[in-house]
């Protein structure tokens, strides 16, 4: 397999009760023995991706829960659809100090913090993770995060507008301190000159900063960029800032058109080489012994996912109310002003086919319209091979399903397979998260 691509491996989670497929609270696996508001579950779950080298584990996050579906929260709280949630950053100095080489991917909105606090949180981790952060970019997109924080929801274009200011802004922040700006010189009493800590003085349209960075040059300087851009605004977002975006496509097809798409981008839009920025793509994989174990253990997946949550979590992610609308209608003839990038998901599922509501909710559930490769470690191997090769990706984001068994189950089962294949690392590259990413 000499010349292979060799692919990068991410685990997703939420800082919760429950990630991105309904309902596995209920799962007879799930946390058996763990208690996910404890740091233990956390460090296990760390460095069980570590065993398995990952690069990092990658926590989203939703600020309030959804509250569309029958305008209200109730389902959600309810069936646990991504209901509780912690703030993600918390977790990172437990996940870093359990750890030695993980990455720590945090999903931290645009919206309702201003970016010199940002900044500050940021480079505080990345100093604490000796320089293992990356940052999802992300503007808050549902009602329930607006009317938690008594905003207005602005429109998407102007979302947009509004971070290309904010990360403007905590660029000129970062960059602040120049690397060697610490002198320390004890006989002197100089710590740091100040001709090499520059004084921001950014007046936007948005926002207003006039200050050095309270933080000092971390170890990657910056976190990781991180971006999900799925519209054409959002993938031109993604283009120009982004040093690994993820995405979350249903068909091999639909991946290398993404690939295609955004290495044009990076090319004639914003003069960057193509392949330099990472196309990780959302799979979520059921591993059993044999294909027929395998099997079971998804039907036995599918059957903890509550459909009464499962229309509540599309409605919160698409906009629309879905308790109002017949099982039996057809999702594409429902004008969704949510995330268009996921909704894609769906309609492409079937491969263009019709897709019923209850069809869609049940499939987003499963986790979140990513692909499911249900199979032996060889048959997930060969999958993900497949996606590498004919789709253009880099990585994978792996959505979880009952915890922390999904992670150790691919840790044990099909890493090794793909280390034997040589598409898969053996060791990492360095110690911060952009030299692993870098690797290959």
């Amino acid at each position: 397999m000499a010349g292979k691509k060799k692919i990068h491996l991410l685990g997703f989670i939420q800082h919760g009760v429950n990630s991105h497929a309904t309902g596995m609270w209920r799962h007879p696996k799930d946390k058996i023995n763990w208690d996910w508001s404890r740091p233990p579950y956390w460090q296990h779950m760390a460095q069980t991706m570590e065993r398995g080298m990952f690069d990092a584990m990658f926590i989203a996050d939703e600020l309030a829960p959804y509250n569309n579906y029958e305008q209200s929260s109730d389902a959600c709280v309810k069936y646990a659809v991504q209901c509780p949630t912690h703030e993600p950053s918390t977790i990172v100095p437990i996940i870093t100090t359990a750890t030695k080489h993980l990455g720590v991917g945090l999903t931290l909105s645009t919206a309702f913090e201003h970016p010199y606090s940002m900044v500050r949180r940021l480079s505080s981790l990345d100093h604490l993770s000796s320089g293992r952060i990356a940052w999802n970019i992300v503007s808050s997109y549902s009602k329930s995060e607006w009317d938690a924080y008594g905003a207005e929801m602005t429109n998407r274009s102007d979302r947009y507008e509004r971070m290309e200011e904010y990360m403007d802004l905590c660029c000129q922040l970062w960059d602040s301190w120049e690397p060697d700006a610490i002198i320390a010189d004890k006989e002197t009493g100089i710590f740091a000159d100040p001709s090499k800590v520059h004084e921001v003085n950014f007046k936007g349209k948005y926002f207003s900063s006039k200050g050095r960075s309270f933080c000092y040059h971390s170890p990657q300087g910056r976190p990781v960029f991180w971006q999900a851009g799925s519209s054409a605004r959002g993938r031109d977002f993604a283009a120009k800032h982004a040093e690994a975006i993820f995405a979350v496509h249903p068909t091999v097809d639909r991946m290398k058109q993404y690939s295609d798409d955004l290495n044009q981008r990076l090319s004639n839009k914003f003069n960057r080489k193509p392949g330099s920025v990472k196309l990780i793509y959302g799979l979520q994989c059921i591993v059993g012994e044999s294909e027929s174990h395998a099997q079971e253990k998804y039907e036995q997946i599918r059957s903890c996912i509550p459909l009464e949550g499962a229309l509540a979590w599309i409605s919160g992610h698409f906009g629309p109310d879905f308790s109002k609308y017949d099982l039996d209608e057809y999702v594409q003839n429902i004008e969704i002003p949510g995330i268009q990038g996921l909704f894609e998901s769906i309609i492409y599922a079937k491969g263009g086919d019709p897709i019923t509501v209850k069809e869609a909710a049940l499939y987003y559930a499963m986790g979140m319209g990513m692909p499911v490769v249900v199979g032996t470690p060889t048959d997930v191997a060969d999958k993900i091979e497949y996606y590498t090769d004919e789709g253009g990706a880099d990585g994978f984001m792996l959505v979880a399903s009952y915890t922390p068994g999904c992670f150790e189950e691919f840790v044990d089962l099909v890493v090794p397979e793909l280390q034997r294949r040589g598409r898969f690392r053996t060791s990492y590259a360095g110690t911060t998260l952009r030299e692993n990413l870098l690797q290959y």
